[in-house]
């Protein structure tokens, strides 16, 4: 691959698909001899993924959740037992959609479990720990910011400790903002607060419905997308992070989808010489975050 300024790799973006379908690669098969043994390869990804709403403030009824609502309050998440319809719940359905909140059906046993008051009426709704920032206020923070734009984009993150984790070193890294989807990925959780160490108050965090559709919203505002496969030709350090650029950060244990990384402008690894062959999450985005400031220089 041909380097350009800086040395850096950068591909010319009309040639864009071309480049990264030729960066895909099979997932490489192991053999039974690399099963078995010492030899054998252990993922770092978490095994066991907590609950993605654990430590989560929770409002109960089907009152308290209207009125929540009709106060602008953010939510992550309603839960809505299944059976209930009709009335109160469908003013709760109808003012969910109008904000873009996520409503999950539950059967009621489960909601009785969940429920810490015996009066949920079928109707929970997790609260977040802070309120949700618009891709479109991060965009504007990055072009009011004398640096490049830097925007950490997670493809459904399920560890709220990897989350908070990420946004700790995003806000050290002075990224402009952080975005999650709505669903299958963990919200700004009381657990994901804590852990962040406070950063959470620092670094705004927007919701977006599709991962995919944002890369390419974000590539016609003139960034370029980094993402991490495994598989990829190129070491972290050889993409040009001196531009307006998006890291792409994916799952903890599958990584990024095959459609996410198709819209990455750059696809790169990190080099591992040991037995392990990939990295936390959170400990990956920092490297990349990191390798960013050491492009652009450490001033502020």
């Amino acid at each position: 691959m041909k380097r350009q300024a800086r040395g850096k790799a950068r591909p010319d973006r009309a040639n864009r698909m071309d480049r990264t379908d030729k960066q895909q690669k099979p997932v490489r098969k192991e053999s039974e001899s690399a099963r078995r043994g010492s030899g054998r390869r252990v993922l770092a990804a978490e095994r066991t993924q907590p609950n993605m709403e654990q430590a989560t403030e929770q409002l109960e009824g089907r009152h308290p959740v209207i009125e929540a609502l009709k106060s602008g309050r953010e939510l992550n998440k309603i839960l809505l037992a299944e059976g209930v319809e009709g009335g109160s719940s469908n003013e709760i359905l109808a003012r969910a959609k109008e904000r873009g909140i996520v409503v999950q059906r539950v059967p009621k046993a489960k909601m009785d479990s969940i429920a810490t008051t015996r009066n949920h009426q079928g109707v929970i709704a997790y609260l977040a720990a802070k309120e949700y920032a618009e891709l479109e206020d991060i965009l504007q923070a990055a072009q009011n910011s004398p640096r490049p734009g830097l925007i950490v984009v997670l493809d459904e993150i399920e560890d709220p400790f990897n989350f908070g984790s990420i946004l700790r070193t995003a806000d050290g890294a002075g990224a402009h903002g952080v975005v999650i989807p709505k669903r299958r990925a963990v919200p700004l959780t009381a657990t994901v607060a804590k852990s962040s160490a406070g950063a959470i108050e620092h670094i705004p965090v927007a919701r977006i419905s599709n991962v995919s559709q944002t890369l390419e919203l974000l590539k016609k505002a003139g960034y370029w997308v980094v993402g991490t496969d495994v598989e990829a030709d190129l070491l972290y350090h050889q993409a040009d992070m001196t531009q307006p650029t998006v890291l792409v950060i994916g799952n903890e244990g599958k990584g990024l989808g095959e459609v996410v990384k198709k819209r990455c402008d750059y696809l790169v690894r990190l080099p591992m010489i040991g037995q392990v062959q990939s990295l936390n999450a959170g400990v990956a985005a920092g490297i990349l975050l990191y390798e960013s400031v050491r492009q652009r220089g450490s001033k502020k």
